[in-house]
């Protein structure tokens, strides 16, 4: 579940993402602006650590607000539980911003897990059905990912 960071982990968060990217985003219609909110997910989806999403958009803003996204995971070890969105039909990319991870995904609740470790670059993809998760495995670097979840139309 979300929580909101108080002020001090915002402006932790805000800082150690500064130092790697730039947070402005141009709106169509809109001054230019960073972001918007700031979720603090404490054991996602089962995970360990804390994990943070840097939401660009307000809710209203685009037909899915988390079309784009930070997800941070700034500490060695902090990660995102193993998760699927099939009730929801979103689909999800990780675009790999800053850091280093290992990605991992399975086919269905009980199917093997496989592993990939990866870096500044590069991009992970699945579709709503597929579970998956990433961990943060550097000593001393946050873990940026940018996501793109898209809404498959009912």
């Amino acid at each position: 579940m979300a929580e909101k960071p108080t002020e001090q982990e915002s402006d932790y968060i805000l800082k150690l993402v500064g130092k790697h990217l730039n947070l402005s985003v141009m709106s169509f219609g809109q001054d230019i602006r960073s972001v918007v909110r700031i979720d603090k997910r404490p054991g996602m989806y089962g995970g360990k650590g804390v994990v943070y999403l840097l939401q660009m958009f307000d809710r209203r803003e685009l037909v899915n607000n988390r079309i784009g996204c930070y997800m941070v995971l700034p500490e060695k070890g902090d990660e995102s539980g193993l998760h699927q969105h099939g009730s929801r039909k979103e689909e999800e990319l990780y675009v790999v911003m800053h850091g280093e991870g290992v990605y991992r995904d399975r086919a269905g609740e009980h199917g093997p897990v496989r592993e990939k470790r990866i870096t500044k670059g590069e991009i992970t993809a699945v579709k709503h059905e597929g579970w998956h998760g990433v961990e943060n495995i550097s000593d001393t670097e946050p873990l940026i990912l940018f996501v793109i979840t898209t809404n498959e139309p009912d």
